[in-house]
């Protein structure tokens, strides 16, 4: 899913990205992914703008991350029953996104749960099976509580993928950065470290600062030397192109 290969890269996750920068990272995560397995599902998170002023225009991009980045189906968020209905049509096989949708963040004040009344709960429930009626093959629900997650996957005949939704969806997405700490920040709750990348990471910059404020590093082992001849020779007569060259493996008959 490209919207969480974004933050692997180090980029944006939240949706200022053009079109054209969006279907660059389809094509990089499909290259990716293709390199490491054979079945992985390459899906384009539509960034925000790209599907948001009609039906129409969310067809018409959507059909150029397939042909022109190879997307295999396109996520986008919020209850877009008729943008679904047409990219079924179209032959675009589609993932749906609800609950905390990144997209929206400003409008919903934050990182919140939602979902934690009765009246958005039914709400989410009829958005659920409203966007799998209309063809959606699949359904990323975020942030909302695990009783609520439970109840949409048992209502659906399509399958829910939590993030932060509880262990009763059927499947799970864990950011990478956030699986291995690469994020040097806190947690959400429903991340589990099960590696600290970021601890090693630091620990080894710091060390790296120390050897060089006290002047261990490089070590003359990882220093370039003249040869054995050259450095009995005064530094005026070897002030020429010839020796000024850094990379050893060019100098076979170099001595270290």
């Amino acid at each position: 899913m490209t919207g969480d290969h974004r933050r692997v890269r180090g980029e944006d996750a939240l949706g200022r990205h053009r079109l054209e920068d969006e279907a660059r990272l389809v094509g990089l995560a499909r290259d990716d992914h293709r390199r490491a397995v054979r079945r992985a599902l390459v899906v384009a998170d539509m960034p925000f703008g790209s599907y948001h002023s009609s039906v129409a225009e969310g067809v018409t991009n959507a059909i150029r991350f397939v042909k022109e980045a190879g997307a295999e189906a396109v996520k986008i968020e919020g209850p877009r029953v008729e943008l679904v209905r047409a990219l079924t049509a179209s032959e675009i096989p589609v993932v749906g996104h609800l609950g905390l949708t990144p997209q929206s963040v400003h409008r919903m004040g934050g990182y919140r749960v939602q979902a934690r009344a009765a009246e958005e709960i039914l709400r989410l429930r009829a958005d659920a099976s409203a966007l799998a009626a209309a063809g959606a093959g699949a359904i990323v629900l975020e942030g909302v509580p695990r009783e609520v997650g439970a109840q949409i996957t048992r209502e659906l005949l399509i399958p829910t993928i939590g993030i932060g939704a509880g262990p009763d969806c059927d499947g799970q997405i864990l950011v990478f950065h956030d699986l291995v700490n690469l994020t040097f920040s806190p947690a959400a709750k429903f991340v589990r470290r099960y590696g600290d990348a970021a601890a090693l990471i630091r620990d080894a910059v710091e060390r790296y600062r120390e050897d060089v404020e006290h002047r261990a590093f490089p070590s003359d082992a990882e220093s370039y030397h003249l040869p054995t001849a050259m450095r009995k020779k005064p530094s005026a007569e070897f002030d020429d192109e010839e020796n000024a060259v850094v990379n050893r493996d060019s100098l076979p008959e170099w001595e270290s």
